[in-house]
């Protein structure tokens, strides 16, 4: 898969893959970005939930458990020393809807962690990967 990373302005870059869409990478100020956008340790949890969200959509309409919404939230633990993998990743995955059955959820968010998110499965070498499911839990 090719991928073109371009500097922008300092340390702040724009990363683009063979879907043709240009992402914006970013840091810290002190480190000589412009705090414009995420940086790469960001991206890969947003690419972690993605992946699982998308997994879980795809498999819960599979299943006639359709949510009418749900949502990822991820935390996260990183290695004291360089370099800063991510050793402990939580995800708290919230679904509404009034035909949820809690049981295929599971085994939709267990398929996708298991079977078929790439992300799920790199990260997994050097991070133990948790979650925690709600059903029609209180919005705030």
């Amino acid at each position: 898969m090719p991928v073109t990373i371009q500097r922008a302005k300092g340390s702040t870059f724009i990363g683009k893959g063979p879907s043709n869409h240009w992402v914006v990478l970013d840091t810290k100020e002190e480190l000589g970005g412009s705090e414009a956008s995420c940086e790469p340790m960001e991206l890969i949890l947003i690419a972690l939930g993605g992946c699982t969200a998308m997994d879980v959509e795809s498999l819960t309409r599979k299943m006639h458990t359709p949510a009418d919404d749900f949502k990822i939230e991820i935390t996260s633990e990183r290695s004291p020393e360089h370099p800063k993998v991510y050793t402990k990743i939580h995800l708290r995955l919230s679904f509404w809807g009034e035909k949820l059955n809690e049981n295929l959820i599971k085994k939709a968010i267990d398929l996708s962690q298991k079977k078929y998110c790439s992300v799920t499965a790199m990260l997994g070498k050097t991070a133990e990967i948790t979650n925690e499911i709600l059903i029609n839990p209180y919005r705030n």
